[in-house]
């Protein structure tokens, strides 16, 4: 059998990634017709995005739980101020009946209005609809990108925007396209990892999946919001929104491929970098908004900006002398919406500046125009509020088996000494450690509320690893005792005492839940307390399974070789404890791969497309030597590559080159691998890396069974940016890399002269 892997031409020239298709003539005509009999507050007020918190009832200065509209607040901000979009979720998860009021109350308003324009609202539906109440969890998208395998990202995806919709809500502030390569950096559990192919084609599979395929967006689709557009993740000092220096060079070279393909994809909207880059902050960066985006690019949606991110130009960046300037200095660089979020003070000072000269009214028209065609293309204005009778399989069984089915694909074994997994029955099992028995430390943050503190509450239906092994292996096989909690040290004594009388240790370590800047932290190693726990349940003698639940990778190297077995669940989801609990059974047969290269030393940060400087190999001190590299992953059983095979040896002009390759289960278990074809660059006048992958794809094979894989690749993916800023590909020879495997090639352009 073989399985056909269309490698897209992710690195060619920027304008190649414009939208598809011109746009539609009705819709144009129908934005004519609006702009024409709008004033300018009302134009204004489509710019302006307003929380929901500010237009909630409160007593005693704290929300009303269950959330209810004010509505003399929301007047205020619709009939007055004609504010166009809405987002968030108050403070905690709502149930979907109260998320259908709630936006049904605000249509029902913003359509008493003189326009009948409708209110976008928009939200963090990051990882399923996780701000509904018995919505789906997927796991967070660092898991997700763990299974190289687009079809299910597509697939979660796709139920997310069901959900989502279910509750009445056409727009979500996803997916995170930022490559995570700093690993301190407290959002990388919401990237698809360090790698830019990697990223790009999981980015874009997302967006199918939310959006439809053609972008075709339908009451069961969603807006997708592409965030954070670009260079967010790279912050020198690893702490969210903090300076980050990305030469152009850079930014074009690994940053910007995963937005441009998004784009071509169809991607409706932006939300962009909240941080500063070469010092100047990506809010009034001209350049990387209107040049590339909006030009290069050709976007057709719109930019909106991140929380409250126009006033901290003056607020914190100091590049503004007052609101006033900000606005001016954020709408002329190319921001079509503010996320102000709390007050009206953006609609204020826009409608100061356009009657000043200080804002043209072209470039207000180019942002109302982008807004209102979002609007339109998400049907807002033909059913603003959709049936929900339209949505009976909202937190379905089919949902959750989608959600098991992604789940299981993402767990990454990662040592397997002596095959000690799976577990053999009738062992006498201690889980034990802070992640064992907790709900946060499997879905993380934005996990019904922004720092997830409360799943342990809203998920108790669901399954703790504890509580999910104890179901598969039985009560009387299994003990519990905490060990020790995330940070600071509990009873050792009575933890050690059980572990004594086991026969194998589930030691479960690894970050309690956060999200952005409470994330930060100056050291990348596991807390002291729990290295202690781990140290202590090593004198006992027993064989220790280390699981981790992180959002990033956290340095284990002083623990690992304690452990027999060490397993990386990321951040899971709701699923992730009966996955675990399966995968420990040998019931379920671990085949994801490390969506990023995991470090052993603090000071040893390196990507797995390093440069040859920083071989071991050269320089005994260059430093790469991670716990583990980008792509690894053990399974329960094994794999054989063979016949490596190229269609031909010399590459030359745009003609492709076919790979083909043999993978076979020579093990015992029934296994799915993900086949990864890395590419290097021998000679180059910019200095190449070791390797770059270049093509993916997940497949699944019996005991004794074959499968041909074939790759193809063409000129376009061996280019980079050089000193110019220009996307070349230089003639020379390249190796390529497929499962141990390795072959060469010339590539030779057609002399067109």
């Amino acid at each position: 059998m073989k399985v056909l892997i269309n490698i897209l031409l992710l690195l060619l020239p920027a304008a190649i990634f414009a939208q598809g298709g011109k746009l539609n003539t009705v819709t144009e005509k129908k934005i004519d017709k609006l702009l024409a009999s709008m004033t300018i507050q009302e134009k204004v007020g489509q710019m302006t995005q307003i929380a929901v918190e500010s237009l909630l009832k409160t007593t005693s200065g704290h929300l009303v739980e269950p959330n209810e509209l004010d509505l003399e607040k929301l007047t205020r901000c619709i009939k007055t101020y004609k504010v166009g979009s809405i987002l968030n979720i108050g403070d905690r998860a709502q149930t979907i009946e109260n998320w259908r009021q709630r936006i049904a109350t605000i249509q029902q308003m913003a359509l008493s209005e003189r326009l009948k324009i409708p209110v976008l609202y928009g939200i963090d539906a990051i990882h399923g609809n996780n701000y509904t109440l018995n919505a789906v969890m997927f796991p967070q998208q660092i898991a997700q990108a763990a299974t190289f395998n687009r079809e299910l990202v597509k697939k979660g995806a796709a139920i997310t925007a069901y959900e989502t919709r279910a509750s009445f809500i056409p727009w979500t502030f996803s997916p995170v396209l930022d490559l995570g390569r700093r690993p301190q950096w407290p959002r990388i559990y919401e990237t698809f990892g360090e790698d830019p192919y990697l990223v790009s084609e999981l980015g874009k599979a997302m967006v199918t999946g939310y959006q439809g395929n053609d972008a075709a967006i339908d009451k069961y689709h969603i807006a997708a919001c592409l965030k954070h557009y670009m260079g967010y993740s790279m912050p020198l000092s690893g702490h969210d929104r903090t300076p980050a220096w990305i030469p152009e060079r850079e930014l074009r070279e690994y940053f910007l491929p995963s937005f441009a393909t998004a784009v071509k994809a169809g991607a409706k909207t932006v939300m962009v970098n909240s941080a500063e880059i070469n010092g100047v902050p990506v809010h009034i960066n001209k350049h990387i908004l209107t040049d590339i985006l909006k030009n290069e690019l050709q976007f057709k949606g719109f930019a909106l900006s991140d929380w409250q991110d126009i006033q901290f130009l003056y607020q914190r960046h100091h590049v503004a002398k007052d609101d006033k300037e900000a606005v001016m200095m954020a709408i002329n660089a190319g921001i079509d919406m503010s996320m102000v979020p709390v007050d009206y003070t953006f609609c204020d000072d826009l409608v100061a500046l356009v009657k000043e000269h200080k804002v043209t009214m072209a470039r207000i028209d180019d942002a109302v125009r982008r807004i209102l065609r979002v609007k339109i293309e998400l049907g807002l204005f033909e059913d603003p509020i959709v049936s929900a009778n339209n949505y009976p399989e909202f937190g379905s069984v089919v949902h959750q088996k989608a959600n098991d089915e992604i789940t299981a694909e993402c767990i990454t074994l990662l040592k397997n000494q002596n095959n000690l997994l799976p577990l053999t029955t009738g062992k006498k099992i201690l889980v034990t450690g802070p992640a064992a028995n907790s709900m946060r430390a499997l879905n993380g943050g934005w996990s019904r509320k922004w720092q997830g503190d409360n799943s342990n509450e809203t998920e108790q239906d669901k399954n703790t690893i504890y509580k999910a092994i104890q179901n598969v292996f039985g009560t009387a096989n299994v003990d519990y005792a905490e060990g020790s909690r995330f940070t600071e040290q509990t009873d050792l004594g009575t933890t050690i005492s059980k572990a004594k009388n086991a026969d194998v240790i589930i030691l479960c370590l690894g970050e309690n839940s956060y999200a952005e800047t409470p994330g930060n932290i100056n050291d990348l190693t596991l807390p002291t307390a729990q290295i202690e726990l781990a140290t202590a349940l090593k004198a006992t003698g027993k064989p220790i399974v280390l699981i981790l639940t992180e959002g990033r990778p956290r340095i284990v190297s002083a623990i690992e070789p304690y452990c027999e077995a060490v397993i990386q669940a990321y951040l899971p989801g709701n699923s992730g404890g009966n996955v675990l609990a399966g995968v420990l059974a040998g019931k379920i047969n671990p085949s994801g791969k490390l969506p990023y290269t995991y470090p052993r030393y603090p000071n040893s940060l390196h990507n797995y497309y390093r440069k040859y400087t920083e071989e071991l190999s050269i320089d005994v001190n260059a430093g790469y030597n991670p716990q583990w590299e980008f792509g690894y992953g053990l399974s329960y059983t094994s794999f054989k590559y063979s016949n490596l095979k190229l269609s031909r040896n010399k590459l030359t002009g745009d003609k492709p080159i076919n790979i083909t390759v043999d993978i076979t289960n020579t093990g015992n278990y029934t296994g799915k691998e993900a086949v990864l074809l890395f590419v290097s660059d021998l000679v180059a006048s910019i200095t190449p890396e070791v390797k770059r992958l270049r093509g993916f794809e997940k497949i699944s094979l019996d005991p004794g069974e074959t499968k041909t894989v074939t790759f193809i690749i063409a000129a376009s993916q061996l280019s980079f940016i050089n000193n110019n800023l220009k996307r070349v590909t230089e003639p020379g020879d390249f190796m390529l890399s497929v499962g141990g495997l390795k072959t060469g090639f010339t590539y030779l352009p057609i002399n067109k002269n």
